[in-house]
């Protein structure tokens, strides 16, 4: 196969989503000549069928809710449906709007775009259209895609994954969601909104597992107030076609019937047929696996993303892929620090972490010396205005930094940025009681729960 690149490219990146796009972006502003090779549209999953789509798709099921629940704040508003046409116009716009800009931005670096299916050709090439592309280096960054179960077959009908759930033409009347993850929580929230009778499977002990157990807590009660049912602790066992959908079957015994079944049991790596093994790229369970460095164990070749075991979050593959162009371009970064990553939930009310839970804590450093706080938004003027509920949770070392935080409550997404510099610069209680937070502000909640922890409570008691 003929190499008709006119030079020798200094990163291929196999992959344009958020970590591929990320490191070409990074890499072309730090000098480096960058081919860029996706087989499907610039941006990815989070772009096209996750981050993005799914929080418009939230949005519009907060105005509905909104328009419902007018009466109660003195606004005559009536709700008389959704219109689903509508809501795709909606989402579609803003994933259109993004998608330009992006393209705009790809272009302006001056990288090589190339549009095709890329393959892994050696250490320092990949294969796509019938051309070879040379590069110094190799970045894979192929993604991932939903995953199923054994036996378990996604028909894109009755049963289906989160991407055919985003182009739904129709609101289900009712569904149950396989995984109480971030994925089938935030679909649970949207379809309640919509006016779907939602049923939640989730074989853990607790919605959100990974959170901490307290997060897990509060939204299982939101989400009994708001009439999302769900089934904890048990497994999935078979689903079988009904004559209106599908029933499922549980290993405890009990059956759920419901007209779509949506799978939401996590993402698996896009790895498979691309030559990765052939090249001898070390891997486990589809998995490339790499170092803190994203370096994987051939030199030339580095991997990011939802390809590697590591959050599978958009902004962790930016960050990913801007350390592998930094490294490349001769600068000195930091690996990432993934227990400093913020991490979001947006379903209603939405939940949001940084750093470790209380357990976690209590394994790293001795269950003595472990310090928690909670404070109840109760106590703050903006979350009762939005009337919303929930809690910060303040996990510290202590007489130390504050190593935790995990907050429940409408709009707690938008607070995680103050969480994560608390987090992350070491911070401890008494330094943040020293800023003064803007009233009313839900972000005050914060500065009152590390007042709290400091010994000097405001407006919650001692």
């Amino acid at each position: 196969m003929a190499n008709d690149a006119s030079t020798v490219f200094d990163l291929v990146i196999l992959g344009g989503g958020s970590g591929g796009y990320a490191a070409a972006l990074r890499g072309a502003q730090l000098g480096l000549d960058v081919a860029l090779i996706e087989k499907d549209k610039l941006g990815g999953t989070c772009l096209h069928r996750g981050c993005i789509p799914t929080k418009a798709l939230l949005h519009a099921g907060e105005l509905a809710d909104q328009a419902r629940e007018g009466e109660k704040y003195g606004v005559k508003s009536t709700f008389e449906g959704i219109d689903m046409a509508g809501v795709h116009k909606y989402k579609d716009g803003v994933v259109s709007g993004l998608y330009k800009g992006l393209q705009g931005l790809v272009a302006s670096r001056k990288i090589t775009y190339v549009e095709g299916e890329g393959r892994l050709s050696s250490p320092t090439s990949v294969d796509v259209n019938g051309q070879r592309y040379e590069g110094r280096h190799i970045l894979l960054a192929t993604g991932s895609v939903p995953k199923s179960l054994p036996g378990l077959e996604i028909d894109g009908n009755r049963i289906i994954s989160s991407d055919h759930g985003l182009h739904l033409d129709r609101v289900p009347e009712s569904a149950i969601i396989l995984g109480g993850g971030v994925i089938g929580v935030e679909f649970a929230s949207a379809w309640k909104s919509f006016g779907t009778d939602v049923t939640i499977v989730e074989g853990l002990p607790h919605l959100v597992p990974a959170e901490d157990e307290n997060s897990s807590k509060l939204l299982e009660r939101a989400f009994r107030k708001r009439g999302i049912s769900f089934s904890l602790g048990s497994f999935f066992e078979k689903a079988e076609y009904t004559d209106n959908g599908v029933k499922v079957s549980l290993a405890n015994g009990k059956e759920y019937e419901a007209e779509v079944l949506l799978v939401a049991i996590g993402r698996g790596p896009v790895s498979q047929g691309l030559g990765y093994e052939e090249a001898g790229v070390a891997m486990d369970r589809g998995f490339v696996l790499a170092d803190e460095y994203c370096r994987t164990n051939i030199p030339t070749v580095s991997a990011v993303g939802d390809l590697i075991p590591t959050l599978q979050l958009a902004h962790v593959g930016f960050a990913e892929g801007i350390l592998v162009a930094e490294r490349l371009a001769g600068l000195n970064p930091v690996p990432v620090d993934y227990d400093g990553v913020p991490r979001v939930t947006y379903c209603h009310p939405e939940v949001a972490s940084v750093g470790v839970t209380e357990e976690k804590a209590k394994e790293i450093y001795g269950a003595d010396k472990v310090v928690t706080l909670k404070y109840n938004l109760a106590g703050n003027g903006r979350s009762k205005i939005l009337n919303t509920t929930g809690e910060i949770k303040l996990v510290q070392v202590r007489d130390g930094a504050v190593v935790g935080v995990h907050m429940v409550g409408d709009r707690m997404g938008e607070q995680v940025g103050e969480a994560q510099l608390i987090y992350n610069w070491e911070a401890l209680p008494a330094e943040v009681a020293q800023l003064i937070h803007a009233h009313p502000t839900q972000s005050e909640a914060l500065g009152e729960a590390h007042l709290a922890l400091a010994g000097k409570p405001l407006h919650s008691h001692d």
